[in-house]
C-alpha cells in the first residue's frame, strides 16, 4: 500500500547536517498522519507520496523551510531569582514573546554565570542547512474516526 492522503505513516528517520554529521535521533518512529495536515515539513511529506513500507527517503532542507533562521532578538539574559530553583544549562523553561503572556516560547538554558542565566528561543536546530534520512516502516488507512482523533488531540 503505497503513502497517499489520509495515510496513518510510521517512520524513522535521523537528521544530519550538510556535512554529514548526525544532528538528531529519534528513540522511537514517528506517527503521522499523511495529507497536508502539518504534522511533517511539507517536503518531506511530498518526498514520501507514494513510497512504501521498507521504502528510504532522503530530503535536504534549507533552514529558512525547517526549523528557521537563527534569531539573536531570542537570546536574552535573566536573573536568576526569576527562573526555577533548580535551573541547569539544558534544561527547558517556557517564557513569553509578548507583554500579554499570550505568545509562549520554550527557552533553553545556555550558560549560567553568577546570579543571571543566558536563554535561547531559537530551536536548537534554527540556522542549520538539514538532511532528512529515513524509512518507511508501515502504512495503514485511516478511519474518519482515527483522522478526527488524531486532527484534535494535544500532541
Amino acid at each position: 500500500m503505497p503513502v497517499t492522503k489520509n495515510s496513518i505513516v510510521t517512520v524513522d528517520y535521523q537528521i544530519f547536517d550538510t556535512e554529514g554529521n548526525l544532528l538528531h535521533e529519534e528513540d522511537e518512529p514517528i506517527v503521522y498522519l499523511h495529507g497536508d495536515y502539518g504534522q511533517i515539513f511539507k517536503a518531506i511529506e511530498e518526498a514520501l507520496e507514494g513510497k512504501e513500507v521498507d521504502d528510504t527517503f532522503t530530503v535536504k532542507l534549507s533552514s529558512d523551510k525547517a526549523f528557521g533562521e537563527y534569531d539573536p532578538e531570542l537570546v536574552v539574559t535573566e536573573a536568576l531569582s526569576e527562573l526555577p530553583a533548580e535551573v541547569t544549562i539544558g534544561m527547558e523553561v517556557d517564557g513569553y514573546l509578548d507583554e500579554d503572556g499570550e505568545d509562549v516560547i520554550i527557552y533553553t538554558v545556555t550558560d549560567i554565570e553568577g546570579d543571571r542565566a543566558t536563554l535561547d528561543g531559537n530551536h536548537p536546530l534554527a540556522g542549520i542547512d538539514l538532511v532528512f534520512e529515513g524509512k518507511i516502516l508501515d502504512i495503514e488507512s485511516a478511519t474518519a474516526e482515527e483522522i478526527e482523533e488524531i486532527l484534535n488531540s494535544d500532541d
